[in-house]
């Protein structure tokens, strides 16, 4: 199979988008893999793909697989160069676009900077919808928020850790770490990913804070690994730190790939705001085998 396709970027976290406005690819996840392997494919993080409006009010559809193949709910980063990729193909017209994703409806809205913001819903704290599985364990209660014992049995060098979890449209456990250079992310990320409690598997960030309005984050991607940046990832570990009453409204965090601004009021209705970079770094046709 012949395909063309844009690779983009939004702080380093690499995207390889497709366009099934005319028509669906069908592809397979083992081609899904394929598109994403750095040494036989394009290389990516996360394949996005776009596709006509599934119903009245909704501009497009949204569609992520990540690098291991499988469907995800979200993906901060990918929205803003989705929002970024339709309009400089002429797909649309508007600054402002209302998008549907597994996870609900976004709208990212294209600033006079060249920058995206997105609108990326209300975060979800109930750990049973994130979903949590909170049996037999008493949380710590830190101002509104509440951090959660998360056994690592004894795989690690800290063999219990203390996460608060959070969705945004897909499952998040952040931790406080001293210094996110030295925090174990490829040792203990793989452990959090795929933790028991954590049906759904887990992304897991890694927050240093700075000040109440700066924050360093690294984050190990459920079925990628450790990227660049995570959007939702930076989402959901301003809103655990505005929860535990260590951040304030408006936080500037520092990826490994860039910043992003997050805003968010602090109600469980509050829908959180990111904004941040979308780059299409090149376009390109390739070969797809049809058995993998």
């Amino acid at each position: 199979m012949h395909i063309r396709f844009t690779k983009m970027q939004g702080a380093g976290n690499d995207f390889v988008v497709l366009d099934e406005t005319q028509g669906r690819l069908g592809l397979t996840p083992a081609q899904y893999r394929f598109l994403a392997d750095r040494h036989f494919g394009v290389g990516a993080d996360q394949i996005l793909t776009v596709r006509p409006s599934p119903g009245a009010g909704i501009d497009f559809e949204y569609v992520i697989h990540n690098a291991d193949g499988g469907q995800v709910e979200q993906c901060g980063n990918g929205a803003r160069c989705f929002a970024r990729y339709v309009r400089d193909k002429g797909l649309t017209a508007q600054d402002t676009i209302r998008v549907q994703t597994m996870a609900g409806v976004i709208a990212p809205h294209l600033t006079a900077d060249g920058r995206v913001t997105v609108d990326m819903g209300r975060p979800e704290l109930e750990p049973a919808r994130v979903p949590f599985d909170t049996t037999g364990l008493a949380p710590v209660s830190q101002g509104s928020g509440q951090k959660w014992p998360l056994a690592l049995d004894g795989k690690a060098s800290a063999a219990t850790l203390l996460v608060a979890v959070v969705s945004m449209g897909n499952p998040h456990a952040v931790q406080l770490v001293d210094d996110v250079d030295t925090a174990p992310v490829a040792q203990t990320g793989p452990l959090i990913e795929s933790h028991p409690r954590f049906p759904q598997r887990v992304n897991a960030g890694y927050l240093q804070i700075v000040n109440r309005g700066e924050v360093r984050l690294r984050v190990y991607e459920r079925g990628a690994g450790e990227t660049l940046a995570c959007g939702t990832g930076a989402c959901a570990a301003v809103v655990a730190g505005i929860r535990l009453g260590l951040l304030d409204a408006r936080v500037q965090v520092h990826t490994r790939g860039g910043l992003l601004t997050i805003d968010w009021a602090g109600g469980l209705q509050d829908p959180v705001f990111m904004t941040g970079p979308a780059t299409t770094v090149f376009e390109g046709e390739i070969d797809i085998p049809d058995a993998l």
